[in-house]
């Protein structure tokens, strides 16, 4: 057992220690195909994280009108539920945005 601790604490150390090798230069910029590559995949992870949240933005309310329409007794519990849900839905479509604009404007 000791000697398996020891060698992952070596594989540790020389991982740590090797990885300023890989380091980029702050004058190197990127082609100009990643640079389109970029972002396209932010468009299309936008577009993906806008259709799901949709989605499921949808479903949440499907499930609160039936809800409320099964108890209306419950609608006010089941109301805050629901607008609880629906902010931590749209909370992906707006980080998914955040970070297609720190992507983009690099």
């Amino acid at each position: 057992m000791k000697k398996l601790a020891g060698m992952f604490l070596l594989l540790l150390f020389v991982g740590l220690t090797a990885a300023p090798v890989f380091a980029q230069g702050a004058e190197a910029k990127a082609p100009e195909h990643v640079a389109v590559g970029i972002v396209l995949a932010a468009g299309f992870s936008m577009a993906i994280a806008a259709a799901f949240c949709g989605l499921g933005q949808a479903r949440v309310a499907a499930a609160a009108c039936e809800g409320i329409a099964r108890n209306p007794g419950a609608a006010g519990a089941i109301r805050t539920a629901m607008i609880l849900g629906l902010v931590f839905i749209e909370t992906l479509a707006l980080f998914t945005l955040a970070i297609v604009f720190a992507k983009v404007g690099y």
